[in-house]
């Protein structure tokens, strides 16, 4: 790690030890309980570039309801698209040129950034002012805003997993602003 070269002895260790407590996939009191099955494999990844999101599901073994939730997700394909694919909801709304909306058909271009429901698809005909939601939600790793790594899960917006890396890249300004020698 580039960023943290200047580091105590214990630094990887605190880094360790803030991985485990802040990520998703700790164990917690309901896993433990014994009344949740194991989490199942993670399924194929909703990308194949850009950032996607991939899920895994767990049973509750109990005849009652199981507190805590029976799917979690994460994130995948993070690596860059080529320029040429465009941009992921730009090819959702395209999705629907095809199709006529008030008899009529439309090229679709996407309307981004609504503040209200980054995550549902909404479209805008283009050379109008008609604007449509075409969709409830966008499809799994479709980003909240253009300039925001958060992406939509389920119709929700999530916390992108790099925002781990982000509090780890604070985490290390912060310990090389204490100009400590490196050690390794």
């Amino acid at each position: 790690m580039e960023c943290c070269r200047r580091a105590t002895p214990g630094t990887p260790l605190l880094f360790l030890a803030f991985l485990l407590l802040s990520s998703r996939t700790a164990r917690s009191e309901e896993d433990r309980d014994g009344l949740w099955d194991a989490w199942g494999p993670w399924s194929e990844c909703s990308r194949t570039c850009g950032g996607g999101a991939s899920y895994s599901l767990r049973r509750c073994l109990s005849s009652k309801s199981c507190e805590g939730r029976n799917i979690r997700y994460r994130t995948c394909s993070n690596v860059d698209c080529p320029p040429e694919s465009g941009d992921f909801r730009a090819q959702q709304c395209s999705a629907h040129n095809d199709v006529k909306h008030h008899g009529q058909f439309y090229e679709w271009l996407p309307v981004s950034n609504d503040p209200d429901n980054p995550c549902s698809l909404k479209c805008q005909a283009k050379g109008t002012a008609l604007v449509v939601e075409l969709a409830p939600k966008v499809l799994d790793g479709t980003r909240c805003y253009t300039e925001s790594l958060d992406m939509c899960i389920s119709g929700l917006c999530q916390v992108s997993d790099f925002f781990s890396f982000n509090l780890f890249r604070e985490f290390c300004l912060h310990v090389n602003s204490l100009h400590i020698p490196t050690i390794w």
